[in-house]
């Protein structure tokens, strides 16, 4: 049974985990209002009810609320489709990952604009997304590494891999540019487009090279 010590202790951790999450839902909306630059953490404070210095507690520093409003929009956009899926499924779901990304156009921009930004080391996001490129890039290896030892694609070196995910990055980054550039751009269909071609032309190299093939 817990003594009324532990349950006054888990009452403030809990309060204080929710002020958290208020937090961020109120940065995600801002900063895809307004952008990081125009996005003010008292307007953010303000939208949550609480003081300037109670945001500041929680998250340190505007760069600090930034990188966990980046975290969650990863996380509910690329977890929740990509959660269930392995082989050459993750990369056939990774239409939908684009769509629910264009749902939110201020934080498709936020991060776009974030990320070339970014390439400056002394950027306070830089940690996060170089640590982000560099987990989805070992994401995107691991299930073509597994569609090469499942035979659903040709054997692949680790150095040909390494190439293919980082193209099929590429082009993910490239068409959500795009569309923020001309949202008349059919994002689904052309990432759509581009996986299966990309998947047909493994498994092609992987039927010419079978024994009996010339």
């Amino acid at each position: 049974m817990a003594t009324s010590t532990e349950t006054t202790a888990r009452g403030p951790y809990r309060t204080g985990i929710r002020r958290r999450e208020q937090i961020v839902a109120a940065a995600i909306a801002v900063f895809g209002e307004l952008g990081f630059a125009g996005g003010s953490i008292r307007t953010i404070a303000d939208r949550v009810g609480v003081s300037h210095a109670t945001l500041l507690q929680h998250f340190g520093s505007k760069e600090g609320l930034l990188t966990a409003v980046l975290q969650e929009w990863d996380r509910r956009t690329v977890e929740a489709s990509l959660a269930d899926v392995v082989g050459l499924d993750y990369f056939r779901r990774l239409p939908e990952v684009m769509a629910a990304h264009t749902s939110n156009r201020g934080l498709l921009e936020l991060f776009a604009t974030i990320a070339a930004e970014a390439t400056n080391p002394g950027h306070p996001a830089h940690s996060f997304i170089q640590a982000r490129y560099t987990d989805n890039l070992a994401t995107l290896t691991t299930h073509l590494q597994q569609a090469v030892d499942a035979g659903h694609v040709a054997p692949l070196t680790p150095v040909e891999i390494h190439v293919e995910v980082r193209l099929v990055t590429a082009v993910l980054d490239g068409i959500g540019l795009q569309w923020l550039l001309d949202p008349a751009t059919d994002v689904v269909t052309s990432v759509s487009t581009y996986v299966e071609r990309t998947i047909a032309g493994w498994q092609e190299r992987a039927a010419n090279s079978a024994p009996g093939t010339s």
